[in-house]
């Protein structure tokens, strides 16, 4: 059956493909409001959205170039002003959901959720459509999941036979453990139904998210890095005067054990090191956050790149993604070809 959704997904518009689309929000309907800290509403792994206070002043004071190699979620593009920005992610279906946020009006967005979720059957704490009394407290942890499977499993087995269609995508997303985007050799999501449902924090993201990006001028690719960054000068020939350009680092981290770093190797960490200092010698400056140490590892590459630039500590409770503790014993570290006196100068 066609899905009847609001935005049109043609095919020879595809959003999985790298080219270059400027983004400028049909968003008209949300009171535009100042935030203090946007909270991405993809919830991505690796989310720095509880470490931009500290990042923000590290941050040059005046950026008319934002660029992001691993923007993931976008938690700190979102918190981060700036005439344009170019931002990139090598997943192709994580490109695609930010083109999709970009392109929609924000109350069809909620309409057409509102329906998938009803027609689905799933929870919506949001509107108080809690799990029944019993298994709440037959499962005081897990009603969520056990309430949400089976409408969870309909909802990707329909996504699988559509992979365009990206709000049903995005409810897997939310709908799914740890709010990650996951698929197996075949292509297919096989992400498994996670602890939560829509609330009223989803909400708000989505609300800050389409607030943000209004009259934003956004160009999203979906590339390997080191593609990306290869060809970053041709990607800002069209900004006028852009002496301000700001390129900010969060790579998948070598020494942890996330799903979201198991493709990152040894070697790939070297060549990001080669090309920063490449860029450095170029001009750009850059921003580089990194994990130098944890349990017992330690990132012998980092801790010889960085003795070259500017280095600051952060404070970070690393959580542990296989058990979700936070390692005291982790540091995280940001790096910066950047002297202390560009940075922000703010408490």
């Amino acid at each position: 059956m066609k899905n009847n959704l609001f935005c049109d997904i043609s095919q020879n518009s595809s959003l999985l493909d790298s080219q270059k689309i400027a983004l400028h929000s049909n968003y008209e309907n949300i009171d535009s409001h100042v935030v203090k800290h946007i909270r991405s509403p993809l919830f991505y792994v690796g989310d720095k959205y509880k470490l931009m206070p500290q990042l923000k002043r590290l941050f040059p004071k005046d950026i008319d170039v934002y660029i992001e190699p691993f923007v993931g979620g976008g938690s700190s593009f979102l918190n981060t002003e700036a005439r344009e920005y170019v931002l990139n992610d090598n997943n192709v279906y994580l490109i695609s959901l930010h083109n999709f946020l970009n392109t929609c009006k924000y109350e069809d967005f909620f309409h057409t959720l509102s329906n998938l979720i009803e027609s689905y059957n799933l929870s919506f704490s949001l509107q108080n459509k809690l799990p029944p009394l019993a298994l709440r407290k037959r499962y005081k942890k897990t009603y969520f999941a056990k309430f949400n499977k089976e409408s969870y499993m309909r909802l990707r087995q329909d996504f699988n036979k559509n992979k365009s269609d990206m709000a049903r995508l995005y409810l897997l997303l939310i709908y799914g453990f740890n709010h990650m985007l996951r698929f197996n050799a075949k292509g297919e999501c096989n992400l498994p139904v996670g602890n939560v449902d829509f609330n009223k924090n989803v909400l708000k993201s989505l609300q800050d998210y389409f607030s943000f990006v209004k009259q934003k001028k956004i160009y999203f690719y979906s590339q390997d890095f080191r593609i990306f960054l290869q060809n970053i000068e041709s990607k800002i020939l069209n900004v006028k005067d852009s002496k301000n350009i700001f390129i900010y680092l969060d790579p998948p981290y070598l020494i942890s054990d996330s799903e979201y770093n198991k493709l990152w190797s040894e070697n790939t960490e070297k060549e990001l090191y080669e090309i920063l200092k490449k860029l450095d010698s170029l001009g750009f400056s850059w921003g580089l956050s990194n994990l130098l140490k944890h349990k017992d590892r330690e990132n012998i590459f980092l801790k010889d790149f960085m003795q070259d630039y500017q280095v600051y500590e952060i404070q970070s409770n690393y959580i542990s993604f296989n058990d979700n503790t936070i390692k005291k014993d982790s540091k995280e570290v940001y790096v910066s070809n950047i002297r202390k006196q560009r940075v922000k100068n703010e408490k």
